[in-house]
């Protein structure tokens, strides 16, 4: 008789609330049962609420269990869980949970059904298809197909991936480099982290294809230090991925070499910066060049560079494997594809959720979110990062999409999705805004550096004024706003005042001021 599969998530976020522990009480107890059982450590469904979320394979598919923790363990064997049987934490098919059925799962297929070290789990559920189609092509027929798919950066910036990748293609020079961008650090976000523990193979594969499209044979991925697990998880797998002739020389009898390194950054939130990150990779400071020249004629060590963040690289493979014509079926207008959203803050369902363009705020936040956590009211949602706008309840219907948020004064950004109730303080909100630009300044750039201490002092005198004082204060802090926006040297103090702008805006209340008649939502 075959063993019974079960699967427990290697995640870090399973890991955080006991994941580690509850495996080893599955092995025991089915030790001591005498039952046989093959245990595989997954990557994370993004069903965060229920994690740790097992699953048990049957004839049916993979039934879910969760949150388990390691005194549900001995329940569930009485229940008969490795046969499917029920118990109040049994959720069905996994499949079958709304959440995962109501997706559109391209970049993260994958993530939560392998076991993300294993290279025949990859190459079972599609993996090297792409990488395999590219050694056949040229490198203008690869970056061809990147741009005709109209992917899109998913780092914040959104700029065409194919676009870039032809800018270095052309670019003279004998050393080209691939850096992927891992420095994950907007608050809220855990998509590329859940992607690195979950699926690295696809990170690694589109890594490949970029050097194979632009005539770069090494590599480099920047991951935040605050990210043990991924830096363990991708060092493994680049190991494994180049004993098995995927990574190095003559990959695959094809004549073509591609070297890949995991470096280490210190968790300065400039570094996610594409410049300020070239310049850590380099050993210097973490601080922003001027452009031009671009890092695309001027990148790593002066060569150029494609800089590309994690997700944007591992949803490669998928367009290479499956055509640009069938990625471009999802999205609408020019946002084509899909965006993972992680959904964070006062939410029932925290997680993440892969979604095509177009998806509406109110949608993530209820069909998948199911509400606030509180039981209050929602009151404000940040997208896009600590530098994102606030969006009000007026503005949770415009669909999500680059184009229809940038004529809102708001950014997709890389799709983190922060929501409160109505006891937050938006005044504080933009006022940490601020702080936290003038804490992770680099300050090469006045307008940064200078402009964001100005603007938490400003914003604490606008705290503290009466009635009288507080236009002057609010028209001071515009201005100053203004300033940052036109001039910084980087997007951390250009949209730093996006935050603040945005509460001044939708919630004046909380500022002091008299509320207007709404404006309609754009």
């Amino acid at each position: 008789m075959n063993p019974i599969t079960v699967y427990v998530p290697r995640d870090t976020a399973a890991v955080a609330v006991g994941a580690d522990a509850v495996a080893q009480a599955i092995i025991a107890q089915a030790a001591a049962r005498g039952s046989e059982i093959r245990l595989v450590r997954n990557g994370s469904r993004g069903l965060l609420w229920l994690e740790p979320l097992v699953e048990v394979a049957s004839d049916s598919g993979r039934v879910a269990y969760g949150p388990v923790t390691v005194e549900d363990v001995p329940g569930l064997f009485e229940s008969g869980f490795l046969q499917g049987g029920n118990h109040p934490l049994c959720h069905g098919l996994t499949e079958e949970i709304p959440y995962l059925k109501k997706q559109e799962r391209l970049t993260f297929a994958r993530v939560g059904l392998t076991d993300p070290l294993s290279l025949d789990d990859y190459s079972a559920h599609g993996g090297w298809n792409g990488l395999q189609r590219a050694l056949a092509m040229t490198p203008e027929q690869i970056v061809g197909e990147v741009t005709q798919s109209g992917l899109r950066g998913r780092g914040g910036a959104a700029f065409p991936a194919g676009v870039k990748w032809r800018t270095v293609m052309q670019a003279a020079g004998e050393r080209k480099y691939i850096v992927c961008n891992a420095d994950e650090g907007d608050s809220g976000t855990f998509a590329d982290r859940m992607l690195m523990e979950g699926d690295p193979y696809s990170l690694i594969e589109g890594m490949v294809i970029a050097g194979l499209a632009v005539g770069a044979s090494h590599g480099y991925i920047y991951v935040r230090s605050e990210y043990p697990l991924a830096i363990a998880t991708l060092e493994e797998a680049v190991e494994r991925a180049t004993a098995a002739g995927w990574l190095g020389t003559n990959i695959q009898g094809s004549g073509q070499n591609f070297t890949l390194e995991v470096r280490k950054g210190a968790g300065a939130y400039i570094c996610g910066e594409e410049t300020s990150l070239l310049e850590s990779l380099e050993g210097k400071r973490g601080m922003v060049r001027a452009k031009p020249p671009l890092p695309a004629i001027a990148g790593l060590f002066g060569r150029p560079t494609v800089v590309n963040n994690v997700l944007t690289l591992a949803t490669v493979p998928v367009i290479l494997s499956r055509g640009a014509d069938f990625y471009r079926e999802f999205g609408m207008g020019r946002s084509l594809g899909t965006q993972p959203f992680q959904l964070a803050g006062n939410l029932k369902h925290g997680g993440l959720v892969e979604k095509a363009f177009g998806v509406t705020l109110r949608e993530l936040l209820f069909d998948f979110g199911g509400g606030s956590a509180s039981g209050w009211p929602l009151k404000a949602v940040q997208v896009g990062g600590p530098l994102g706008a606030w969006l009000p309840e007026s503005q949770w219907d415009i669909p999500l999409d680059y184009e229809s948020y940038a004529a809102a004064s708001a950014m997709v950004g890389h799709g983190g999705v922060v929501a409160f109730d109505d006891t937050v303080n938006m005044l504080r909100m933009a006022r940490y805004a601020m702080e936290f630009c003038a804490i992770e300044s680099c300050g090469k750039c006045t307008p940064c550096r200078i402009g964001s201490t100005r603007g938490v002092e400003t914003l604490d005198k606008l705290a503290a004024a009466n009635d009288t004082q507080r236009p002057a204060h609010v028209e001071l802090l515009q201005d100053l706003c203004d300033t940052m926006l036109g001039s910084s040297l980087c997007a951390l103090g250009g949209m730093a005042p996006y935050p603040v702008l945005s509460a001044l805006k939708h919630f004046p209340e909380d500022f002091g001021l008299a509320v207007t008649a709404a404006e309609p939502s754009a």
